[in-house]
């Protein structure tokens, strides 16, 4: 699959995805590629930047981004740990406030009750619930 940045007439920016070179020209032609802001299927490819990978590079940069779902989970906890104050049982009140303007807008984790998250979805603060397990050391 290509990846293909696309630009209609009327200078609006989108993607749109095809197996070659060939086939875009193939669904441009037949008037298959359309604008999905204004409609228009009149597109050019724009340009874009270029990432170069070579074969013998490809298969060692697979290998050095795979990580087990173990290693994710841990590596979501300690990010959170590091970048978010625990406000604990108090959550909702102080997302009440820094939505409010009443304390200063920062990263926030805690617990809430059904009825809590029920209010702030409400209120339209807008939350994450996610369950971080706890790791033994």
């Amino acid at each position: 699959m290509i990846i293909y940045d696309l630009k209609c007439e009327n200078a609006h920016k989108f993607e749109g995805w095809f197996q070659d070179r060939k086939a875009f020209e193939e669904q441009k032609d037949q008037k298959l590629i359309s604008c999905p802001i204004c409609g228009s299927s009149n597109a050019q490819i724009a340009p874009s930047s270029l990432t170069v990978v070579s074969r013998d590079n490809k298969a060692e940069k697979a290998k050095s981004e795979e990580i087990s779902p173990l290693q994710a989970l841990h590596m979501l906890s300690e990010f959170i740990d590091k970048n978010f104050e625990d406000v604990g049982a108090s959550f909702a009140e102080v997302a009440t406030r820094i939505h409010n303007g009443e304390e200063t807008e920062r990263n926030i984790k805690g617990t809430t009750t059904r009825d809590e998250e029920e209010s702030l979805r409400e209120e339209g603060i807008h939350f994450i619930k996610i369950p971080v397990p706890k790791f033994d050391s």
